[in-house]
């Protein structure tokens, strides 16, 4: 990274960041050219590492590339604003890029637990799943990242 002094290292503060954005963006690779698809997410540590739970159909181009390489990147940010400075413009942000493997979710505690994270995520405490009807009709994602990096740079 060129510019150290926005690097953002320690598995709390990136995970930090993770949990503060709003959508993530799962790089996957694709037959001819990459595939980068917006989700809404939950998020744990465990064991050190940040997973990460998604829903989805249970068909489409993510399921397909997904079963043939389920090598994934992830990227999220926080965009918080553009401003003057004395040299220029510069964006204030923070932003997390990991590197992981995607696995659909077959257990059923474990699909509970993954769209708990979710609804927690967007603040929907006490949501209970067993009011969503479309449950039966998607898929929960888990992601497990093995690697992370991290880069800020927050106003003065």
């Amino acid at each position: 990274m060129r510019r150290k002094e926005r690097e953002v290292t320690g598995t709390a503060e990136l995970f930090g960041i993770l949990t503060r954005c709003d959508t993530i963006r799962i790089g996957i690779s694709g037959e001819k050219y990459p595939y980068v698809v917006p989700v809404s997410f939950g998020a744990e540590l465990k064991g050190g590492k940040p997973v990460i739970y998604f829903h989805c159909a249970r068909q489409g181009m993510k399921v397909d590339l997904l079963a043939a390489n389920p090598h994934v990147c992830v990227e999220g940010d926080i965009f918080i604003r553009t401003e003057k400075v004395p040299h220029g413009i510069t964006t204030r942000y923070e932003s997390v890029i990991g590197f992981g493997e995607c696995r659909f979710v077959t257990d059923a505690d474990e699909i509970r637990h993954g769209l708990k994270l979710l609804t927690e995520h967007y603040d929907y405490l006490d949501y209970p799943l067993e009011r969503c009807k479309s449950v039966r009709h998607l898929l929960v994602g888990k992601i497990i990242l093995e690697k992370m990096t991290g880069k800020r740079n927050l106003p003065i």
